[in-house]
């Protein structure tokens, strides 16, 4: 007969500081969370148990399916693959136009939640026929402990590992998950210091940018989605401190996807304008020269497809989050005028279907 579990039965987080008296701080992420005994962190997935951090979510997960890596968006990364992708419960921001709501602001439960090994996530994306893996939905540090263990399953066996993320880990956090295996990742930027203020929880978004910058240089693949929200973060201000960021920090061969925002839980302001989007993704281009802009969630395959940077023709084009035509060499490189194009990992041809699990 199952017994119901206690925080004690999940394991001891090492990203955390013991400042004494009985206080901890997490480690994890920049809101470095300070909890007394029995109390939990923001996320709600880290409990303080005897001074120590316990991770109650740990394998305790709330989706899985097989899903085209385009979708999350990673157009530069293994095009054309598929990812297992899986989710745990919480997130340690509270954006009020979360899509996913439902998954980002519950927490686990310890006691019956059923728990997935990381050899089974493993052994799932290799009967699938996956490339990879993806930790996406909800915030996926906050399950930085279950990745760990299942990056490194997933590099033996020779599958790539991806997570979209909000970008607001620590620095040992995003250099653990490198450590494991991390081969790519997709941050939110969320908009300027006034959305951050008075929508996320007077939070610092250069904290992204250090994190996408730090993640380069690791040898991590880095692409930047900016999510633009009514009234939130569509005004030409905040849109040109987010471009000329991502340019000066990141430079201008990291892809930007500018996503059309759709009412969701709390938030109700009508869909992001269609002629802001465009017009978001003219000044991209033509003033901060950044080489790869899309437009996302207006199915519109010419703001999906991949133009040369040097000679403008198109070399990837997409829709419904499949490669339909795909020009880039072997080597990354037009073929018509031979300009290096920013991709990571293999074309995966012929696979257009998502895959059951």
């Amino acid at each position: 007969m199952l017994k119901p579990r206690s925080a004690k039965d999940f394991p001891v987080s090492s990203f955390s500081v013991d400042l004494g008296s009985g206080y901890v701080m997490c480690g994890v992420c920049e809101r470095r969370c300070l909890l007394k005994e029995g109390e939990k962190g923001y996320c709600g997935n880290r409990v303080n148990v005897d001074g120590k951090i316990r991770v109650i979510g740990y394998g305790i997960l709330s989706a899985i399916e097989s899903r085209p890596i385009e979708i999350k968006p990673l157009f530069h990364f293994w095009p054309n693959s598929t990812a297992l992708t899986f989710s745990n419960w919480g997130c340690n921001f509270h954006c009020p136009w979360c899509q996913n709501y439902h998954l980002s602001f519950q927490t686990p439960d310890i006691k019956w939640g059923k728990t997935y090994s990381p050899e089974k996530i493993v052994k799932m994306a290799l009967r699938n026929g996956d490339e990879g893996l993806c930790a996406s939905f909800n915030e996926p540090t906050t399950q930085l402990e279950y990745l760990i263990d299942v990056f490194k399953l997933a590099k033996k066996k020779g599958l790539y590992n991806t997570i979209v993320s909000n970008g607001y880990m620590t620095f040992n956090a995003l250099e653990a998950l490198y450590e494991a295996g991390l081969d790519g990742l997709n941050f939110d930027i969320k908009g300027c210091y006034e959305t951050y203020n008075k929508f996320i929880g007077a939070l610092d978004p250069m904290i992204v940018f250090r994190n996408a910058k730090r993640a380069l240089d690791l040898g991590i693949h880095v692409e930047i989605v900016y999510l633009m929200v009514t009234k939130a973060n569509d005004w030409d201000e905040c849109l040109r401190w987010v471009l000329k960021r991502h340019v000066d920090i990141l430079g201008e061969s990291v892809p930007l996807h500018i996503n059309r925002y759709y009412p969701a839980w709390k938030y109700y302001e009508p869909p992001t304008d269609v002629n802001k989007l465009i017009a978001a993704y003219n000044i991209a281009k033509e003033e901060y020269n950044i080489e790869y802009v899309y437009v996302g969630n207006i199915g519109d395959w010419r703001y999906e497809t991949t133009y040369c940077p040097k000679c403008g023709k198109p070399l990837i084009i997409r829709a419904g989050y499949r490669v339909l035509e795909y020009h880039v060499t072997n080597d990354n490189k037009c073929p018509y005028c031979n300009a290096k194009i920013n991709i990571v990992g293999k074309f995966i041809r012929n696979k257009m279907t998502i895959l059951p699990f």
